[in-house]
């Protein structure tokens, strides 16, 4: 037992021996470098910036109501269409009781008014009948009449404006329903049946019966860093890509570029807005998430190469030549002027041939 075993090891030691001189050999071995050529092509740069932002409607519009009162009735809910002038919902007037007590007072002077008007006409038409007074203080005294009609009515209307909201002499114009100002989507009817809900005056902002926007004119609405703002102008186009609906593009063109920034996360950011051409058949809701990609600067029909052969040192940009072939195969440190690039490729001004090759990135072999 004890042979094999000293057997064993010895084979063990000779077979380290023997693999330690193998690695050794092949380290000491030359490494043979090898690198990717390319050649410069004609072809465009695009230098583009993707600003992440939200849908909106260009308008909202806050729908209030004229009266204070209480919602008794609700036509419409959020999501549906709306036209201008269509009613929303129904409001129940609570009257002030010091408006009512004198819009009561008022009729009841009207009705005292009224009543003497009546008496001097049917006395004055008996006298000019007998041609006892004469055409002019009869006129006079049917004049009185009418007025006292008018004010009348006008007293009646304002009681029952005060009291129930709406009058019988202009029912059609009722202040108690509560009607669509625009053409458009309900986005938000933030009412319940029930509710109580004032009217907008100097010291209140009113209540909010729905929110109404037209979904047909929308925006995107984003922010810009600094530093690529200077290269955007009115107009430009813009490619939307919105979150919740997958593998659809639409076109937008910039009409606004905020003329103050705002620091944001300790950077100066400017807002942008960007009519949006919604014309896909799809339905877009206020508030998606969406990008933008806008190209900031284009190069045509220039020389490019990959980003990956240039070489920086400070501010001047270099190139490796490829000169002779084969075991003569030499790289030459060439200066060459840069533009524009797209992280991929970059735009040569100077310093190079189409008949040019360059040294790309390095391939480790033996």
């Amino acid at each position: 037992m004890k042979k094999y075993l000293k057997i064993v090891l010895a084979i063990s030691f000779v077979a380290s021996i023997i693999g330690t001189f193998v690695f050794l050999y092949k380290k000491s071995q030359p490494v043979t470098v090898t690198y990717n050529e390319h050649k410069p092509v004609t072809g465009t740069i695009s230098k583009t910036t993707v600003i992440t932002g939200n849908i909106e409607p260009r308008d909202e519009v806050s729908v209030k109501p004229q009266i204070s009162g209480i919602i008794t009735e609700l036509f419409k809910q959020a999501g549906e269409s709306v036209a201008a002038g269509e009613v929303i919902a129904k409001v129940k007037v609570i009257p002030d009781m010091g408006q009512l007590s004198s819009a009561e007072s008022r009729v009841r002077k009207a009705e005292i008014t009224l009543e003497q008007a009546k008496t001097d006409f049917r006395r004055d038409e008996a006298l000019h009948n007998k041609q006892l007074i004469s055409d002019d203080a009869f006129d006079k005294t049917r004049q009185a009449l009418r007025n006292a009609k008018e004010e009348m009515q006008a007293a009646t209307d304002a009681y029952e404006i005060v009291r129930d909201g709406v009058s019988k002499s202009n029912a059609s114009a009722s202040s108690t329903l509560i009607r669509s100002t625009i053409t458009g989507i309900i986005l938000d009817i933030p009412v319940k049946v029930g509710n109580t809900v004032v009217l907008s005056n100097t010291f209140n902002d009113g209540t909010t019966i729905a929110t109404v926007a037209n979904m047909n004119d929308i925006i995107f609405r984003g922010n810009i860093d600094e530093t690529e703002v200077g290269t955007l102008q009115k107009g430009m186009e813009m490619k939307i890509r919105i979150g919740a609906l997958k593998d659809v593009e639409y076109i937008a063109s910039l009409e606004y570029v905020s003329p103050k920034a705002k620091e944001q996360n300790g950077a100066k950011q400017f807002e942008i807005k960007a009519a949006v051409d919604v014309n896909k058949g799809n339905t877009i809701r206020a508030g998606y998430s969406a990008t933008a990609e806008i190209i900031l600067a284009t190069a045509r029909n220039v020389l490019t190469l990959p980003e990956s052969t240039i070489e920086y040192s400070g501010d001047s940009t270099f190139v490796y030549l490829v000169k002779g072939k084969g075991e003569e195969k030499t790289y030459e440190k060439t200066y060459v002027e840069t533009g524009l690039s797209d992280g991929l490729n970059i735009e040569i001004r100077k310093g190079l041939k189409k008949t040019d090759t360059v040294r790309g990135t390095e391939i480790t072999g033996q």
